[in-house]
């Protein structure tokens, strides 16, 4: 009786060593499989289809951190990239201006422009999220397979119309919001009054109108830099296989 006892408890100790190896065995294979799956999913050729959703994407990541950026308090103004200066044909104004002592006025000037700028930025997100759903998946591909800029010279092509038309009128209420018609039209009339000057007068809606924009593209431009050459920043299994697929495409 007892050796029956002993073969059967053998018998089942047995029986669970076994059925313990061959969970350890099928929890190896699945891990196996899964992560064969996974680098698959993400170093494959990816489809036409995926190549437009990671494109719009990235793109729209990359264009909602420029436009947030610029239109946060500061986000020209202390951008030494896209900070807004005297309009080209008041540089000699602002120089002469401050060399007789008059450097608040010039500073009120450059501030009020960058505030200007940065209120219209606010703009900006909807017209790019725009651009970016009508996008077709040739204009995908073009921008996955081009130049380093390419969607940064599609965004130009296909918003710049509607930037200026958008941005206009708001910067043309947000100069008269922080002052900056009246700071620029004392700044001139001072200047004007010095003698034997050529008197100045600027269009300064469509100069900071076209300054905010081109920060826009500058910012726009950064972040599809980041997304083409920082592998950190492609955040999701999607933007891994499209922009490794580019990355080996071009190498």
């Amino acid at each position: 009786m007892k050796k029956i006892i002993l073969s059967a408890s053998l018998a089942l100790i047995l029986l669970a060593n076994l059925r313990a190896d061959a969970q350890i065995k099928l929890n190896d294979i699945f891990k196996k499989v899964t992560e064969k799956q996974r680098t698959t999913s993400s170093t494959g050729t990816p489809s036409q289809l995926e190549i437009g959703q990671g494109i719009k994407e990235a793109l729209q990541i990359g264009v909602s951190a420029g436009a947030d950026r610029l239109s946060a308090r500061d986000g020209f103004l202390g951008n030494l990239a896209v900070k807004i200066l005297m309009p080209p044909e008041a540089q000699k104004v602002e120089k002469t201006l401050r060399s007789i002592g008059l450097n608040s006025l010039c500073d009120n000037v450059i501030l009020s422009l960058n505030r200007a700028a940065e209120d219209a930025a606010k703009e900006a997100k909807p017209i790019f999220i725009a651009a970016i759903k009508q996008m077709t998946l040739a204009d995908a591909s073009n921008i996955l397979l081009g130049n380093n800029d390419a969607a940064t010279s599609y965004f130009k092509r296909v918003t710049t119309a509607q930037l200026l038309e958008k941005f206009s009128p708001v910067v043309k209420n947000s100069l008269n919001k922080v002052n900056a018609s009246r700071y620029y039209s004392d700044l001139t009339t001072q200047y004007n009054r010095l003698p034997l000057v050529k008197p100045v007068s600027t269009d300064l809606t469509g100069y900071v109108t076209q300054k905010a924009i081109d920060g826009l593209f500058i910012e726009v431009a950064k972040e599809e830099l980041k997304i083409r050459g920082n592998l950190n920043s492609r955040s999701t299994t999607l933007l891994q296989k499209v922009f490794g697929y580019a990355d080996r495409k071009k190498g």
